[in-house]
């Protein structure tokens, strides 16, 4: 036994969907289902495992790569919204340093962002030509956490509006060259061009999906392709729209066309049994903390909540192969005064949040 106290939570311990139980304990860090030995420290509520953030960017901000300080800062604002496990889709910073940290969330990192030259965000990402493409996807295989980040679509300012950044021969031999190395791999696309040329190829997810459509719903379906919608983000169409109307109206009312249909996207997506996961795309222009606006979202659109919460808790973690309430599983969990299940807004409030174990907030 460590000198760490042993934590009693009893009330509803949501270890599943439809898994309720009565307590659980923390010992070394650890969940048990088996009262321990000797005295420990009980809290009340209700439990859910710690929320996942399944499109986050911590040490990155509007205008690229962050300072370590502003890192932590990010990853303690997410820990204390419940987030607690992280997909970071794409940093120019090296976090590494925060896995040695047992009061920050556990991340997942997907590497830097793949772009086409010239074709995304200034400092955020790897800017390359087609033909180099498949060498750097290997790059950031061996370099990230199990994933690799593509920017499949961007502003092409020739054409004035979003245009696909990748022929199809270089993104096949890319992720074929990625799942070589034991990476998955996912692609920011806005717009429509794109997804079936990736989705044919065997990407594993695409982060926004704003321009999935009748046609290409039941491929997603069918391969088994995951979402990320990020509607807390997409709220943020109209704005981004007004901004460059003058230089690309085409562009801006694109953009417009696909924040007006978002929730009907992702209503159509899950209705026809595309996974869809949370995530929040905190970290460019976004604040970090938004795991519970962005449930409230999915809520909106139309996904029941229990499926909502999945989203976050039970089935994100099995998604990316991480455990939830399971015995033995890491004590990361988050209590909340009401059941979450009854109302998702509950999730905005956390009472404790539980990391290793130890009680950080």
């Amino acid at each position: 036994m460590s000198d760490r106290t042993v934590l009693h939570v009893k009330g509803r311990v949501l270890a599943g969907p439809e898994d309720v139980r009565d307590e659980l304990w923390a010992v070394d860090g650890r969940i048990t289902y088996e009262r321990p030995p000797g005295e420990a420290l009980t809290v009340s509520g209700w439990a859910l495992p710690g929320l996942v953030d399944a499109h986050c960017h911590v040490g990155l901000d509007q205008h690229g790569p962050v300072s370590d300080e502003v890192s932590e800062k990010q990853a303690l604002t997410d820990r204390d919204a419940g987030t607690l496990l992280v997909r970071d889709a794409g940093s120019p910073s090296d976090t590494r340093w925060i896995d040695a940290r047992e009061d920050l969330p556990k991340i997942i990192r997907a590497g830097r962002h793949i772009a086409r030259t010239r074709r995304y965000i200034r400092n955020y990402a790897h800017e390359i030509d087609p033909g180099d493409l498949v060498a750097y996807v290997a790059r950031e295989a061996r370099r990230g956490d199990g994933w690799v980040k593509l920017v499949g679509d961007w502003i092409d300012r020739d054409a004035g509006d979003l245009a696909a950044c990748w022929p199809r021969g270089e993104v096949e031999a890319a992720i074929a060259e990625a799942h070589r190395l034991g990476a998955r791999v996912t692609a920011h696309c806005f717009a429509e061009d794109s997804l079936r040329d990736l989705v044919e190829a065997g990407i594993d997810c695409i982060e926004h999906a704003t321009g999935l459509t009748d046609d290409t719903v039941p491929l997603f379906a069918e391969r088994g392709v995951a979402i990320v919608p990020t509607l807390v983000n997409i709220a943020t169409f109209p704005h981004m729209a007004d901004g460059g109307e003058a230089k690309f109206p085409d562009w801006a009312a694109h953009m417009r066309r696909l924040y007006e249909r978002r929730y009907d996207t992702v209503r159509s997506a899950y209705d026809a049994g595309v996974p869809v996961f949370v995530g929040t795309d905190a970290g460019g222009s976004l604040a970090h903390g938004l795991v519970a606006a962005e449930v409230a979202e999915l809520v909106k659109a139309g996904i029941p909540a229990l499926d909502a919460l999945s989203a976050t808790a039970w089935g994100a973690r099995a998604w990316l192969g991480r455990p939830a309430l399971e015995e033995g599983a890491p004590a990361d969990l988050v209590i909340y005064d009401q059941d979450p299940r009854a109302d998702v807004r509950v999730l905005a409030a956390p009472s404790r949040i539980v990391l290793n174990g130890r009680i950080v907030g």
